[in-house]
Formats: structure tokens, sequence, C-alpha cells
């Protein structure tokens, strides 16, 4: 999907927690989720080697990065990731760009520059070639699978410091959203659903805006949607202490369908689910659309999900 440019047309709507606001992008035509993917791969993939050039043309490249993780930052929740690396783009402007941003000392500055010694040059220099090598190492190994051997030995003799490491965020963009929806009942006919806070549920709870702060459970559960419950045992846990009507557990959750005691069953079943789009909005009301898939976890009580455990 990166290399026909279609990524973007799946990532507002795959992505693990959307904001409200990657709705309305959703909605804008598909050539312009293809002119807006090529621009992000020019600015991952280019953008950053304007950090080494002079000064204005430096700056223009920070301007660019700062501008990508804002658009990532109003559209989906990444906790405090874009924070950060926008934080770090402000070390490539200079004090003459950023001086309307502070009052300035009148009493001169706070501390005198003093130019490195030699010998520190020399070791950070060193520390730099080192940590570029195997950086480079590891792109290597990720795009061709292989690398030539003096530097895989030196990849594995610097492996137990973990200095580098491969990056692979959406490298593979998902293209549809399975979402599980976890339900309990006392007779195994009738099933009531609980809601959790962030994640998509309830087609008309419009997605909603939580970062910095992580919803771990929430978060989680986009991945264990993409595999199954048995690679999941952690999914399984959860499903237990429902049925044991646990208040950390449940508090957890935005709606426990069950209040005044634990339900006897449990079970997950998976929806594919998508935005609406502007007539279906406006027609129902609903942020998201969805489609029956299967089931995620059969029917179970805690005996069953204590041997579920286990296997």
């Amino acid at each position: 999907s990166w290399r026909n440019l279609s990524a973007l047309g799946f990532h507002y709507y795959t992505q693990p927690l959307p904001t409200v606001f990657a709705w309305y992008m959703e909605q804008l035509p598909q050539w312009f989720h293809r002119a807006s993917t090529l621009v992000v791969l020019v600015t991952e993939i280019g953008v950053p080697f304007l950090i080494f050039m002079p000064r204005r043309i430096r700056m223009f490249g920070a301007a660019c990065l700062l501008a990508l993780q804002l658009l990532i930052l109003i559209t989906g929740n990444y906790t405090f990731f874009n924070i950060l690396t926008m934080a770090l783009c402000l070390f490539l402007f200079d004090d003459r760009a950023l001086a309307w941003l502070a009052v300035k000392v009148r009493w001169g500055r706070a501390m005198s520059p003093q130019r490195p010694a030699r010998g520190e040059r020399a070791v950070a220099g060193a520390l730099a070639a080192l940590v570029l090598t195997l950086g480079i190492t590891r792109m290597s190994q990720s795009l061709s699978g292989d690398a030539p051997e003096p530097l895989r030995s030196l990849a594995r003799i610097a492996s137990p410091f973990q200095i580098v490491n491969s990056y692979g965020l959406f490298a593979v963009m998902t293209t549809s959203r399975p979402e599980i929806i976890v339900e309990g009942s006392n007779d195994d006919e009738t099933w009531l659903a609980y809601e959790f806070r962030y994640k998509p549920g309830d087609l008309y709870v419009a997605p909603r805006w939580v970062a910095p702060h992580q919803p771990r459970l929430d978060w989680q559960m986009w991945f264990a949607a993409l595999s199954n419950y048995r690679a999941n045992l952690w999914f399984v846990a959860f499903a237990a202490r429902l049925l044991e009507g646990s208040p950390p557990v449940l508090g957890l959750l935005e709606k426990n369908p069950f209040p005044d005691r634990p339900p006897r069953y449990v079970r997950a079943v998976v929806f594919e689910y998508k935005f609406t789009d502007w007539p279906e909005r406006r027609k129902t009301g609903a942020w998201w659309k969805r489609e029956p898939k299967g089931t995620y976890l059969p029917p179970m009580g805690l005996r069953a999900l204590s041997r579920a455990k286990t296997r």
C-alpha cells in the first residue's frame, strides 16, 4: 500500500485509536490520500537528510517534520510519541529562530559557550561513527535481509547494549479493522456487550482524544484482533476477571452491562469496522459501520477459561 500510494486511504480508520479528526480526514477524496501518502514518504525518507544542511535548509526540514507530527497528533492517539518527536525537532532551530518564544535575558548569557576539548570531539566522533554504522547495518538487514559479515559481527557485539533497533510502526499498513466485541450472558442466549472507554464499539460514539494518556487495555485490543485468543492469553485472563467481577478490571471499562452480579458466560465476537461517510452520518448519526466476521472467543464459563489459560 505504501508502494502504490494507497496507505493513507486505509490509515485513518484502521489505526489503533483514531481521534474524531480522523473521521473527517477519511472523507477526503482518494487523490488527496494518494498525494498525502507521497508527501509522508518524502518527509520520512528524504527530509531527515536536511537536518545536516545549512541553517535555513535545516530549519525548513524541521518545520516539515513538525508539521507531519502535528497531523499525526490530531488524527491518532499515540501517547506522547508525537510530543517527544516535536521536542527533538526544536533542537534544529537556533536561538535566533526561537527568540520570540522566550523572554530575553538582559544580564548576558547564563553560560559562556566553551569549545569542547579535542579529546572530547574525538570520542564523540567515534561514538557517532559506531552508532551510524550499526544503524546502517540494521537498515540493510531490514531491507535486504543481510549485511556484510564484518558488520553483522559488529552488530552482534553491540546487541546486548541495545543502542540501535529496528523500527517498524506501520511498515506494513493494515487494510481492514477487525474489532473485538466482548459480551456476557447468564443463559447463553441473550448477550450484552461490555463497552470500552476509548476503542471503537458503539457505532454512535465518536472516536475520542485521549493522548498523551495511554489506555493500555484499549490499545492492546487492537493488536489482539489481528490474531486469535490463543496467541493472547492475557485476553483469556481478562475474560476470567470479567466473570469474577473484578473491580480493578471493570474500572477500566466504560460500561458494565452486569452491575449487580457478574454473568455466567463470556464470549468475544469479531466485526469489521469502517468509518461511515457523510450521507450515512447524516442519515443515521453513526460514526462507524460494521459487518460480523466470526467468533474470537467461544462462549466460556470460569472453568473453561481456566483450562484455556493453561493450554
